[in-house]
């Protein structure tokens, strides 16, 4: 008997989306909740040697809350590229289990961090192969570069905890900012395919935004070398200089993507505001070894600002278009 078959009235578990957002917006609610109570009441959270307080809080917040989002879009979106069915019913209540599981167990901070690292691990491993099954069955391979960043997410998070038990040299650091970063590539990537496309089947009357191969190869290359220079050679200066490039880039990738239609819909505004967010935060990140610039504003330009009005975008867009609504009515 088939999943389908055993719980065929349980609409939470029918597509990707509906269980992972529903558990992303639960724990975000729940998890800044804790923190604050740790950051500014002093709430008693017991965590080891190898982990403070800013990078518990990091990591639920990148492989929590953000992948949470992550599995639920790609869940769904999948399915739409490559016309395959992607998990649901007991599968789909599977995965999201193992998610929410180490999301409680982090709440009691890293009392059960064996535990935690490894439902974490099997979570990320699942998604990845309910991912890929899809994509490898259709030879879809123009999707091998959000799959490639799946997996290095998941060596992220597996650095993460081996640095928590003293085993790599920087692991944390390399989990937490790694995971970041891949995250904020990721939303390069996807913003570049459906920011233009959004923007142009929904403002209501014909226009063809800018777009450039040039500016394609140049955000690659500069991010790439970015992400390098920041987690294994940590030249602050260097990172700078390619900051500064990225934000020059991103910058002239908003400016070709903006039209005046945008402002009248809430569903393209604030995409672009989310981007605008990440391209404040490599100005801050270039900013930061020449006039000491708090590296914190922009980490939180990229996460709070970037990732997070991203996610609330892409959440309630996903949610209504594949809930039988008409997306351009709510935009």
């Amino acid at each position: 008997m088939t999943s389908s078959a055993i719980v065929p009235q349980i609409a939470l578990l029918n597509l990707g989306f509906r269980p992972f957002f529903l558990g992303a917006a639960v724990f975000a609610i729940v998890s800044i909740a804790v923190w604050m109570g740790v950051y500014a009441f002093q709430l008693p959270l017991q965590l080891d040697d190898g982990i403070n307080m800013l990078q518990w809080h990091a990591h639920e917040m990148i492989y929590g809350f953000a992948m949470a989002v992550i599995a639920g879009f790609l869940l769904t979106a999948v399915k739409n590229w490559t016309g395959v069915q992607t998990i649901y019913g007991l599968k789909l209540l599977g995965l999201f289990t193992l998610w929410a599981a180490v999301r409680i167990l982090f709440l009691f901070g890293t009392r059960f961090i064996i535990l935690a690292t490894i439902v974490d691990i099997l979570f990320m491993m699942g998604l990845i192969i309910a991912v890929a099954y899809p994509v490898i069955k259709v030879k879809q391979w123009k999707q091998m570069g959000i799959m490639s960043k799946l997996l290095l997410l998941t060596i992220g998070n597996i650095c993460f905890y081996l640095g928590a038990a003293g085993l790599i040299e920087n692991g944390v650091h390399i989990g937490i900012y790694g995971g970041l970063y891949l995250i904020i590539g990721l939303m390069l990537t996807m913003g570049r395919r459906l920011i233009p496309f959004f923007v142009e089947v929904g403002v209501g009357y014909p226009v063809k935004l800018f777009n450039s191969l040039w500016l394609d190869l140049s955000s690659l290359v500069l991010f790439l070398a970015f992400f390098i220079v920041e987690l294994f050679i940590g030249n602050q200066q260097i990172a700078a200089i390619l900051s500064f490039g990225l934000f020059i880039i991103t910058t002239a990738r908003l400016i070709g993507w903006h039209t005046v239609g945008i402002w009248n819909q809430p569903l393209l505004w604030s995409l672009f505001i989310a981007f605008l967010f990440i391209d404040i935060g490599f100005l801050l990140m270039a900013l930061h070894p020449l006039f000491n610039v708090s590296k914190l504003l922009a980490i939180h330009a990229f996460s709070f600002g970037g990732i997070g009005i991203a996610t609330l975008s892409m959440m309630a867009r996903v949610s209504l278009g594949h809930t039988g609504r008409d997306v351009k009515v709510h935009q």
